[in-house]
């Protein structure tokens, strides 16, 4: 009795020029070659303080950062769209300078813990500004805790 054959998860243009038999033998040799190529290097500025993009009003991302979308226009008032504009950034960025024009290093900071990111973007950035990890931590514990102002008079109402 024979058993079906494995199909891998990765089929590269190099194995579908082999036969049959021997496609999956080539899809081993080439994958690992093509999963070096499919991560690209994580754009992350040397300050925060470099990102001076605006942090109120409305922006309007090119296509080439945002083109999942027909409303390219964004407004930063709303929490929401500020993150979907920043997590966007972040997934499509390849130079420093989309970075500088579209992200502001305060608003970052503020809401760093709140971005859906990879997590291989958020061990870079973290790495490189330190402060954003601390960041996480500091809203972690007042999520645990509480809001500092509440008072037990105000808990039990």
């Amino acid at each position: 009795m024979t058993t079906a054959p494995v199909i891998p998860d990765v089929i590269t243009p190099q194995a579908r020029r082999y036969s049959a038999v021997d496609k999956y033998s080539a899809v081993d040799k080439y994958s690992a070659v093509d999963k070096r190529y499919a991560l690209r290097a994580v754009v992350v500025p040397a300050s925060l303080a470099d990102l001076h993009g605006p942090a109120a009003g409305l922006i309007e991302l090119p296509q080439r950062l945002f083109w999942s979308g027909t409303d390219h226009v964004f407004d930063l008032s709303d929490c929401d769209r500020l993150l979907e504009v920043y997590e966007a950034v972040f997934d499509a960025a390849r130079t420093q300078a989309d970075l500088a024009d579209y992200l502001n290093g305060e608003t970052l900071a503020r809401v760093w813990p709140r971005l859906a990111l990879s997590p291989r973007v958020r061990r870079a950035w973290e790495a490189a500004h330190p402060e954003l990890a601390s960041t996480i931590q500091a809203s972690t514990i007042q999520a645990s805790t509480g809001p500092a102002s509440m008072t037990p008079a105000v808990a039990a109402a």
